[in-house]
C-alpha cells in the first residue's frame, strides 16, 4: 500500500494509519490551505498528526496557512493562529473559495480532504509528482494574493460610533455598569443593550473578548 501513487481513506484513524509514516520523513515545508480549522475533527488524530510533524520552529522549516476568513469567526481560532504564528508559521488570509484541507509536503507528498460524512471524513493521498506540482502552483498563485493575517484583521475594522467607542473605553477601564451608565448618561438597560449590540460588532463572545478583540484590531480601549 505504501508504493501506492494514490488513494483514499475514509476517517481520521484510516489516515493515521495508512498514511502517518508521510509525515515522520524529516522535511522542510509544511503548506496548509483550509477553509477553517475544523479537518482534524478527533483530538487523538490531530495528536498523532503533530508528534509525527517537525516543530515549526525548527532550524530550516517552513510552514504556511493559507486560510479563508470563516476560520477568523472565533476568537479561540484567532488565538491558535496568532500560537502558529509565533512559532515561525506565515499565515494568510484569502477570499478565494478554498477546499476544506490540502496539506502539501516538501512538493512530494499531498493530503485532500473531503466533506465529513457518516463514517468519517474522506481523505485522498497522492505522491504523484504530477499531481503535487499542480497543486502546488494553485497553492502559491492564491497565495500570492492574498494578506498576511495582521493585514487582514486591521482591514476587517468594523465601523464604531462616538457611543460605540465610549462603551468600549468604559468596558475597559473597569468600570461596573452602573457607573459606566451613569458616565454615558444613559439608563443601565440601554447601556447594558449598547454593550450585547457592540460585542455583536465585533463578533465577541463575552466582554473580554471584546476587549481582546478591539486591541487586534487597532481600535481604542
Amino acid at each position: 500500500m505504501r508504493n501506492e501513487q494514490v488513494f483514499s481513506v475514509q476517517g481520521d484513524a484510516e489516515l493515521i494509519a495508512r498514511a502517518g509514516h508521510l509525515f515522520e520523513s524529516a522535511y522542510t515545508e509544511f503548506l496548509c490551505a483550509a477553509r477553517d480549522l475544523r479537518t482534524w475533527s478527533q483530538p487523538e488524530a490531530r495528536a498523532a498528526v503533530l508528534n509525527r510533524m517537525r516543530a515549526a520552529d525548527s532550524p530550516g522549516f517552513t510552514s504556511r496557512k493559507l486560510l479563508s476568513p470563516v476560520a477568523l469567526a472565533e476568537e479561540e481560532a484567532r488565538a491558535h493562529l496568532r500560537l502558529v504564528r509565533s512559532k515561525g508559521a506565515l499565515v494568510r488570509i484569502s477570499d478565494s473559495p478554498l477546499p476544506h484541507e490540502t496539506i502539501l509536503i516538501d512538493r512530494r507528498v499531498m493530503i485532500l480532504a473531503g466533506r465529513e460524512t457518516p463514517t468519517g471524513r474522506e481523505y485522498t493521498v497522492t505522491t504523484s509528482q504530477v499531481l503535487v506540482d499542480g497543486v502546488h502552483s494553485l497553492f502559491q498563485a492564491i497565495w500570492d494574493k492574498s494578506v498576511d493575517l495582521d493585514t487582514y484583521l486591521r482591514s476587517d475594522v468594523p465601523h464604531l460610533d462616538a457611543d460605540g467607542r465610549l462603551i468600549l473605553e468604559a468596558l475597559g477601564s473597569g468600570l461596573t455598569d452602573e457607573s459606566a451608565a451613569k458616565r454615558l448618561g444613559v439608563s443601565l438597560r440601554t447601556y447594558r443593550r449598547r454593550v450585547a449590540e457592540l460585542m455583536a460588532k465585533l463578533e465577541a463572545g463575552s466582554r473580554f473578548q471584546a476587549g481582546l478583540r478591539a486591541g487586534e484590531l487597532g481600535l481604542p480601549r
